[in-house]
This record gives structure tokens, C-alpha cells and sequence, in this order.
């Protein structure tokens, strides 16, 4: 299947570091080669790179990685085609317009039978199983909620009881954001990692590469990486127990639920 990686922060800051470890995993370190994307919000904007090329080899890629783009919500794939051929338009994050903002989604995992009704207002360009359940969540919402955007609570108790019908259906890990939350399914595997002030020094998994945070981070920054796989060798990465929903907003754990009975108990904190 596919990786995730996204970040999500209280001020703009960039991935180069992160995105390194994540790119080589596209066909170096790891099978994930059929293509790659990765998403910065920037404001209400949001700035895409999409390339049907395996990321460790990727010219682009390589820019992404050298270049700071900044931004308080990142969301990045790494493709291992199972559903939809090798094609630019089959590549995550997918993107969407609802209430005057974009959403970006990628998705990790198979969804072999899900075939929903579609209404004509979201519809797929590529052919992938993840572009479909995109388009589904994006209609769920807008027949919901209509022409008026619903606050963090609601959004995310919507969320939580789409991401149940979406588990009857297969695998479905997922981070969404609409450059506000990041909000992030954890169907099998997904792990994160929350980074603040003292910063610590921290190694790449995946490259000879390490960094030490507290040089290049603002110590006011507070923020959350998260990836399929945990990224450096030497951080407390918290595995996302499988069948959860979480939300993040400004580097913090805003809300957290299940998605399968019996797993971890509800928490909504100031989910406004």
C-alpha cells in the first residue's frame, strides 16, 4: 500500500527535513514508486506538486525537498498503485473546494468494493478507489451541512461516523485538511510525533541525514508530524491506535475518538 506524511503547526515552517526521509521511501528504502504529491497550505492558498515518478528519483521531488516551503498544514503521499493505473491524475493529495476552502486528502489502503452514488458535484478525474472515497466524504459533508461550513465539533463528529461506513469497505487511513485542522484516520498504521520547545537533536530512518531542531525551529513553535511509518530514529513517535480519528489544529491534539468500539475512549477537548 501507501504512506503519509503530513504536519500540521501553530506557525508556518517547512518539511525539507522530514520530506528527505519520507521521498527515499518512493523507491529506495521502500517499494512506494508509482508516484508521489505532496500539499502546502498557505493561508486560505495552497500550493500542490503531483509526478507519476518515483519520489526517490523525482527532479521535482529533489526541489521539494531543498526548497522551505512554509506552511501550517502539510499533506504528502507516496503511491504503491493497487486501484488505478500509474498516472499523473491517479497521484495523491487530492484537492476540492467546499465553503470557499480547499481540502486536500490522500489516502493509505484498498477499498476494493466501495462504489458510491455520486450526486455530480465531486467526481473523480483518475480511477482510484481513494479519489472516489474523497468525493464521497467532500459530497457527505456539503448535503450535511449545505452552503454553510460547520465548526470543528460537528465537522469532526461527521468525520468520525463517515470513517466507520468507510472501515465496512476496507483500509482507510487518511489525512485530510482544509488548511485549518489536519484530521487524520488511523485504519491499520499511522504514528505521530509532537515537536516543541527544548528541541532536540533527531536522525532520519531512512537517510544519513540528522538535524538539530533547536537551530532551525522557532521557539515558539509547537508541531505534529505524521507519517505511516515513524520517520527518525530518535523521537517518541506515538502509534495512532488502529480505528481512530484524530484532529490537530495549531501542533496540538485537538480532538481523538474511535472508529472501532472498544479501542480508546472519546476525548473532545476545545474542538471549536
Amino acid at each position: 500500500m501507501c504512506q503519509l506524511l503530513g504536519l500540521n503547526s501553530n506557525l508556518p515552517t517547512d518539511i525539507c527535513f522530514s520530506f528527505t526521509g519520507f521521498r527515499a521511501r518512493g523507491g529506495r528504502t521502500d517499494k512506494h514508486a508509482d508516484g508521489w504529491g505532496i500539499a502546502f497550505f498557505e493561508g486560505r492558498g495552497v500550493r500542490i506538486f503531483n509526478d507519476p515518478l518515483p519520489s526517490c528519483t523525482s527532479r521535482l521531488a529533489e526541489m521539494v525537498a531543498a526548497h522551505p516551503f512554509r506552511a501550517t498544514n502539510i499533506v504528502a503521499h507516496i503511491r504503491k498503485a493497487t486501484v488505478g493505473a500509474v498516472r499523473l491524475e491517479n497521484t495523491h493529495p487530492f484537492s476540492r473546494e467546499l465553503w470557499g476552502r480547499h481540502w486536500v486528502f490522500a489516502h493509505n489502503g484498498t477499498l476494493p468494493d466501495f462504489a458510491p452514488q455520486l450526486d455530480g458535484r465531486f467526481r473523480p478525474v483518475g480511477t482510484t478507489d481513494s479519489e472516489r472515497a474523497f468525493c464521497w466524504l467532500m459530497q457527505g459533508l456539503h448535503q450535511h451541512f449545505g452552503d454553510s461550513a460547520p465548526d470543528t465539533a460537528r465537522l469532526f463528529a461527521w468525520l468520525r461516523g463517515a470513517a466507520i461506513e468507510l472501515t465496512r469497505h476496507g483500509v482507510i487511513n487518511f489525512l485530510l485538511s482544509d488548511g485549518d485542522v489536519l484530521l487524520a484516520h488511523s485504519s491499520t498504521r499511522l504514528s505521530h510525533v509532537l515537536r516543541r520547545a527544548p528541541f532536540a537533536q533527531v536522525h532520519l530512518v531512512d537517510a544519513d541525514l540528522g538535524i538539530d531542531l533547536g537551530r532551525s525551529l522557532d521557539p515558539a513553535a509547537r508541531s505534529v508530524v505524521l507519517a505511516t511509518v515513524p520517520l527518525t530514529r530518535n523521537e517518541p513517535w506515538v502509534a495512532m491506535p488502529a480505528g481512530s480519528l484524530w484532529c490537530f489544529r495549531g501542533g496540538e491534539v485537538l480532538a481523538t475518538a474511535p472508529t472501532l468500539a472498544g479501542r480508546i475512549p472519546e476525548v473532545v477537548d476545545d474542538c471549536a
